[in-house]
């Protein structure tokens, strides 16, 4: 290209614990390496660069989307882009990043742990039923362009659901940072964090990383801990004290920590054997990436996007069968197995560097481009 790409991003709003801002953020720092000017149009995001802020008054989550929509649409009305890539459900974009995957997949899956009339609810609810229109609205767009998948089960799922043709869907894998998130994590804080915690040298510890434990399957994780391993539960949960007494419960209070949100979760991964995340529905967590990257295997479901990477490794079951989650957890006990895991693992995280992540999104702008007719 002769001249710099001149790109919107579009994401209401920014948290530090949220994989989807992560991503942003990332994105945003790999493309500028490459000449690529990045305007962002957000709600409200706590970090520098190019923004156009849209801030709408609103009650409630529904008024809440349905009011970011509409002013992003009318914000990009009176500005010039190339490109407009939409990380929300917003039909006015050009390509849209299905990082949130399917509303209506994960209605399914969720409906699996509740009872009929809460899965009555959850169908009947407002925000739902808005979510799905605007999400059949975003896929019916003519503007539309490209999307971009993080897995080969969204693309399914969408091409399922939607009909969309095959040759507008684009996996395109996150990125992680290979220096910031490596297996030299463990000399740096292994020893550090298990003396904070309690927890001695040579016991197991599994690590679970992710806000919103239901979606997540925290309880699961908990269910299917082997007996003398520990487990540390970052992330943030309105019901965490249901899960602690849950813990209680189990009788495993003692060696299960609930650690809150963390700014830097570097040092659980250093003081970690393995990455436990037993989600219903995820359609690539980043954190599966940064354990990888850490060197620490990965036990996951079937339901969750980095199951496709590691099929091979035994570790992949059905996010409500907690004897298979068990069986799979008590494997990685071996340290030996947990090592030549820990290997492939790094290996394998090699191949979604932040680099590979940036050079398939700036291949997939000059493949549109000529279509936009720029």
């Amino acid at each position: 290209m002769t001249t710099p790409l001149k790109l919107a991003l579009i994401r209401q709003r920014y948290t530090p614990f949220g994989g989807a801002e992560r991503f942003v953020s990332r994105a945003i720092d790999a493309l500028k390496t490459q000449g690529a000017s990045i305007t962002l149009l957000t709600r409200k995001w706590e970090s520098g660069g190019d923004v156009l802020t849209c801030n709408p008054f609103y009650l409630g989550s529904l008024w809440r989307d349905w009011g970011f929509a509409r002013c992003a649409c009318r914000t990009l009305a009176r500005h010039h882009f190339d490109l407009v890539q939409s990380h929300e459900r917003v039909s006015c974009c050009d390509i849209y990043r299905a990082g949130d995957g399917v509303h209506r997949e994960w209605l399914a899956q969720r409906s699996r742990v509740l009872g009929p009339l809460r899965r009555l609810g959850i169908w009947l609810n407002p925000y739902h039923r808005y979510t799905l229109a605007a999400e059949r609205r975003l896929f019916a767009s003519p503007q539309l362009k490209a999307i971009i998948c993080n897995s080969r089960m969204v693309k399914a799922e969408i091409m399922r659901y939607f009909g969309v043709a095959e040759n507008k869907l684009h996996v395109i894998y996150s990125g992680v940072d290979l220096e910031a998130f490596h297996p030299r994590l463990k000399d740096q804080h292994r020893q550090a964090v298990r003396t904070q915690l309690g927890i001695p040298e040579h016991a197991t510890l599994f690590l679970f990383v992710g806000s919103g434990f239901e979606r997540k399957g925290l309880a699961a994780a908990l269910r299917a801990l082997p007996p003398a391993a520990y487990l540390a539960v970052v992330g943030h949960d309105r019901r965490a004290r249901d899960y602690a007494r849950l813990a209680a419960q189990l009788g495993m209070a003692d060696r299960v920590h609930f650690l809150g949100p963390q700014q830097d979760v570097k040092p659980f991964y250093g003081a970690a054997d393995a990455l436990v995340l037993p989600t219903l529905y995820d359609p690539f967590p980043n954190v599966a990436l940064e354990a990888l990257a850490c060197g620490l295997p990965v036990v996951t479901s079937t339901q969750c996007g980095a199951a496709e990477l590691l099929a091979h490794t035994g570790l992949v079951v059905d996010a409500l069968d907690t004897v298979a989650l068990r069986a799979a957890m008590t494997t990685l006990l071996d340290k030996n197995h947990r090592a030549a895991l820990g290997e492939e693992a790094r290996r394998l995280a090699s191949e979604y560097g932040m680099q590979a992540m940036a050079d398939n999104l700036l291949r997939l702008y000059g493949e549109l481009l000529p279509r936009a007719g720029l």
